[in-house]
C-alpha cells in the first residue's frame, strides 16, 4: 500500500443520518479488498467492516469517526466515514481536519436537508473540494434525475453527473461515463466494460455529457480547449480528465455519481420485505452486499484521478507551543514533524489508540514527539506540553490493524498508547516544536444532571468521565459547586445517551439521571430591622451577644455590603467581624427557600455584649439571627437566572423563533442581519439573522433540541449569563409554598 505524500488520497465521508455513509464505505472497501488478498480473489468474512471496526457503532447509527484503509490503482484511500446525526457533529469537525477533500452522501429518496446544506456552505467558505455520491438509487422511489436536480438547487452551480445510470436487462444497471464514453454493466456476472456503441446515445445522455463538458471547459485554464469545442471538435478525454481534478482540487466544480445495489432476485414476498429496511438490506450477506453494487469502482476512481493529494491542500496555521510565530509549514515527508490527533478512543485489549493526521515530516514507531494541547481550557482541557515516544503504528481495515513501517506526510495513521495525547492535540519533533490551532468546536448546550447509582459506581465514575472527556471534545464535566451536581454538558439527548451508555458498558459505572437544579437567589423586597439575640447561660461560661441591624435591598449585581454604624461602643470592635460573618454565613444558607441571599446593605446600628460570655461564635450567631428576622419583617423576592442569548437562524424561521422565546419569558432586544458568505451559490447560504434575547435560564435547558426541531436543523444559538432578574409571583409563590 503506497504512502507516499502524492499517493494518498483523504476523503471524508458526510451526510445527514441514514443517507448510507456507511454502507457506502463497506461496498468500497468489498470492491477494493483487502490490503492481504491474493491473486484478486477474497471470500469476505463479514458484511460491514465499519461496523465491527468501531466500539461505539450501532447497527442503526453510526456515532463516531471511522477510519479505514484502503488501496487503489497504486494509491492509499482513507476513509473517513462521519456520524449523521446532528449530536455528533464533534466527529464530523474531526473528519474535516483530517481530510483533504469531502464525498456527500445524499439519499434519493430523502433528499437534502437543512445540516447537510449548511455543512456544504461551510466546506465551500475554506474551498475543500466536494463531490456527490447518490444513495438509494435501488429503492422503489428513487430517481436519480431528480435527485441530481435537487442537489443542484440545494448546492448551486459546478453540480454536475458524471456517471448516467439505468436499467439494463436481468435486473441489471448500466452505467456511462459522461466523459470517457465507457459503459458499465452490473448483473447476476459481475461487472463487465466496454466502449459506447455507435449512434446508441440519446438524448439525454448527450444534454448531460454536453452539459459536464461544457462545466469542465469553463473552469479549463486551456484557453484553446473552448474554441477546439466550440469548433465541433470532440475534446481529448484525458485532458478533460485532468483539468475535472484541477476543478475538483480548487472547490468550483462537483461531480455526481449514483450509487445503489442490484436488484435480487426472488420471490415478490422476498423483494417486498428487502425493501422495508434498506439499511439492514445494505449489510446483507447476500451477492449484491458482498460486490459492493454499482458505482463504487466507479468512485474510486473518482478519489484516484479527481480528488487532489494532500499537498495540494493548504496546510494550517502554524505557531510555536508558547504562541509565538514560527516559519509554515510545506507539507514535505522530509521536514519538521507536524502531525495532530484528531480522535482519541480506548480499546480493552489494546489500550488508548489515537488517529492521526501527519501534515508535515514523518512519523515513525518509537520517536520521541512533543506533544502540545493548548486553546481549549475553556471546554475542560487544561494546556499542557509533554514529551512522550510513540507506540506502534497500523492503519485500520475494519477491526483489523496492520502495521505500517512510518507515516510521512498527508497521511492518517494510528498511534497506540500515547499516554498524554488528547483528541486536537499537535504532535511535533522534540527540537523544534510547533502547534496546530485548535478546530472550530461548537459548543456543548444540553445539560443532563447524573448520580451515580451505587458506591462501585461512584467510585469508577470520575476516572470513566476523565477518559471519555479526552476521548470526546464536544462533551464537558462539570462539578458544580454551588447545586453539589454532577453536569454532563452534550450536544443532543443522542449524545448524552451514547454518553450514559458507554459509562455503563465500558467502564461499568451505571448512573442515573435526576432534574437539573437551577441555582436561583433570594433578596429583600423592602427595607427592614432585625433584632438578633444569643444568650444562653448553662454554667460556667455563657453565651450573650445581641445586635440590631437595619437591612435594604441593593439594585441587581451589586452583591453585599456591610456597614459599621455602632456608636459608643455597644458592641466591642473585636466583635464587629463576627457580627458580619454570621450575616455572610446566613445569607449563604437563605432564609425562605434555601436559597443565597444577595444584592443587601447591612448596617449593624447597635447592640450589647458581656464581659464574660460574649465571644466571636455568640455574635456570629446573633448575626444570622439577626437577618433572619430582618428578611421575616421586609419579605423576600426570589431572584433567577438569566441568560443572554444569541440565536441564529436563516429568515425564514426569525418569527417562528421569537415566537418561542416570548413563550419562554424571554425579551427579544434586537437582531441582526447576516448576509451570506461571498461567492457561496448555495441555497442554504441564505441571509441568517441573530435574535438576541434575554430569557430566564429555567427555560433554556432543552432549547438545543427544541431548536433544531423549530428551523428543520439550521438553528444555532450562543448563550451567556447576563445576571438574576425576580422570578414572576406565581412561580415564586409555588416555590415558597
Amino acid at each position: 500500500m503506497s504512502t507516499a505524500s502524492c499517493d494518498v488520497r483523504n476523503v471524508v465521508l458526510v451526510g445527514h443520518t441514514g443517507a448510507g455513509k456507511t454502507a457506502l464505505v463497506d461496498r468500497l472497501l468489498a470492491t477494493a479488498g483487502p490490503p492481504e488478498r491474493q491473486n484478486g480473489d477474497y471470500q469476505l468474512a463479514h458484511t460491514s467492516y465499519v461496523g465491527h471496526a468501531d466500539p461505539d457503532h450501532r447497527p442503526s447509527r453510526s456515532v463516531s469517526l471511522s477510519l479505514c484503509s484502503v488501496s487503489h490503482r497504486g494509491l492509499t484511500i482513507n476513509l473517513l466515514d462521519t456520524p449523521g446525526y446532528p449530536d455528533f457533529v464533534g466527529e464530523l469537525r474531526a473528519g474535516l481536519r483530517a481530510a483533504d477533500a469531502a464525498l456527500f452522501v445524499v439519499s434519493a429518496v430523502d433528499g437534502v436537508d437543512g445540516a447537510t446544506g449548511l455543512l456544504w456552505t461551510e466546506c465551500a467558505e475554506v474551498g475543500m473540494p466536494r463531490a456527490i455520491a447518490i444513495t438509494h438509487l435501488d429503492q422503489a422511489r428513487a430517481d436519480f434525475t431528480a435527485a441530481v436536480e435537487e442537489c443542484q438547487r440545494a448546492f448551486g452551480t459546478g453540480v454536475l453527473p458524471a456517471w448516467l445510470p439505468s436499467r439494463a436487462a436481468g435486473g441489471g444497471v448500466r452505467m456511462t461515463g459522461l466523459l470517457t464514453g465507457r459503459i458499465v454493466e452490473y448483473g447476476r456476472g459481475g461487472r463487465r466494460t466496454s466502449a459506447a456503441e455507435s449512434g446508441r446515445s440519446d438524448v439525454r445522455h448527450a444534454a448531460a455529457r454536453a452539459a459536464l463538458v461544457e462545466g469542465i471547459i469553463a473552469e479549463s485554464e486551456d484557453e484553446t480547449l473552448l474554441d477546439r469545442y466550440l469548433s465541433g471538435a470532440d475534446p481529448d478525454p484525458n485532458l478533460l480528465l485532468a483539468d475535472l481534478e484541477k476543478a475538483v482540487a480548487r472547490g468550483t466544480f462537483f461531480p455526481v455519481l449514483p450509487i445503489g445495489l442490484l436488484a435480487e432476485q426472488g420471490t415478490d414476498h422476498e423483494r417486498d420485505s428487502n425493501r422495508r429496511d434498506s439499511n439492514q438490506r445494505d449489510r446483507d450477506e447476500r451477492g449484491p452486499a458482498r460486490a459492493g453494487g454499482f458505482g463504487s469502482a466507479e468512485l474510486l476512481d473518482l478519489f484516484v484521478q479527481g480528488f487532489p493529494a494532500p499537498a495540494e491542500h493548504p496546510l494550517p496555521a502554524l505557531t510555536r507551543p508558547d504562541g509565538t510565530a514560527c516559519d509554515p509549514g510545506t507539507g514535505d515527508p522530509a521536514g519538521p514533524l507536524v502531525a495532530e490527533v484528531v480522535k482519541t478512543t480506548t480499546d480493552p485489549y489494546v489500550g488508548r489508540m489515537s488517529v492521526v493526521r501527519v501534515f508535515s515530516g514523518t512519523l515513525r514507531p518509537d520517536d520521541p514527539v512533543h506533544v502540545s494541547g493548548h486553546g481549549r481550557a475553556a471546554a475542560g482541557h487544561a494546556d499542557h506540553d509533554d514529551d512522550e515516544r510513540v507506540g506502534a503504528l497500523s492503519r485500520p481495515y475494519g477491526s483489523v490493524l496492520h502495521s505500517v513501517p512510518d507515516c510521512p506526510a498527508g497521511g492518517i495513521c494510528v498511534v497506540t498508547k500515547l499516554a498524554t495525547a488528547e483528541t486536537g492535540d499537535t504532535l511535533s519533533s522534540l527540537d523544534d516544536p510547533r502547534h496546530l490551532p485548535a478546530w472550530t468546536m461548537p459548543e456543548p448546550l444540553l445539560p443532563i444532571a447524573i448520580r451515580a447509582r451505587g458506591r462501585a459506581d461512584e467510585d469508577r465514575l470520575a476516572t470513566a468521565l476523565s477518559r471519555l472527556a479526552i476521548e470526546d471534545p464536544t462533551l464537558r464535566v462539570v462539578q458544580d459547586p454551588e447545586t453539589a451536581q454532577l453536569v454532563l454538558w452534550s450536544m443532543g439527548e443522542a449524545h448524552a445517551e451514547s454518553v450514559l451508555e458507554r459509562l455503563a458498558q465500558r467502564y461499568g459505572a451505571t448512573v442515573d439521571r435526576v432534574p437539573t437544579v437551577i441555582p436561583l437567589r433570594e433578596t429583600l423586597r423592602a427595607p427592614a430591622r432585625g433584632l438578633g439575640r444569643q444568650v444562653k447561660q448553662s454554667g460556667g461560661h455563657g453565651q450573650y451577644a445581641v445586635c440590631q441591624i437595619e437591612v435594604e435591598p441593593l439594585p441587581p449585581g451589586s452583591g453585599f455590603e456591610f456597614v459599621d454604624e455602632v456608636v459608643g461602643g455597644a458592641i466591642p470592635r473585636s466583635f464587629i467581624p463576627s457580627v458580619e460573618k454570621g450575616v455572610r454565613a446566613q445569607m449563604a444558607q437563605g432564609v425562605r427557600a434555601g436559597h443565597p441571599l444577595t444584592d443587601l446593605r447591612v448596617r449593624l446600628v447597635d447592640g450589647k455584649s458581656h464581659s464574660v460570655d460574649s465571644s466571636d461564635m455568640a455574635f456570629q450567631i446573633a448575626g444570622g439571627l439577626a437577618l433572619r428576622d430582618a428578611v421575616r419583617s421586609g419579605g423576600v423576592v426570589v431572584l433567577e437566572p438569566v441568560l443572554a442569548v444569541d440565536v441564529s437562524v436563516p429568515d425564514e424561521f426569525v418569527g417562528t423563533v421569537v415566537s418561542d422565546l416570548s413563550t419562554r419569558r424571554g425579551r427579544v432586544v434586537g437582531m441582526d442581519p447576516v448576509p451570506p458568505a461571498p461567492g457561496s451559490a448555495s441555497s442554504f447560504a441564505a441571509t441568517r439573522t441573530i435574535v438576541h434575547a434575554e430569557v430566564p435560564e429555567s427555560e433554556m435547558s432543552r432549547y438545543a433540541v427544541e431548536l433544531r426541531s423549530l428551523s428543520h436543523g439550521t438553528g444555532s444559538f450562543h448563550r451567556q449569563p447576563h445576571g438574576y432578574e425576580p422570578m414572576p409571583p406565581r412561580l415564586a409563590d409555588s416555590l415558597l409554598g
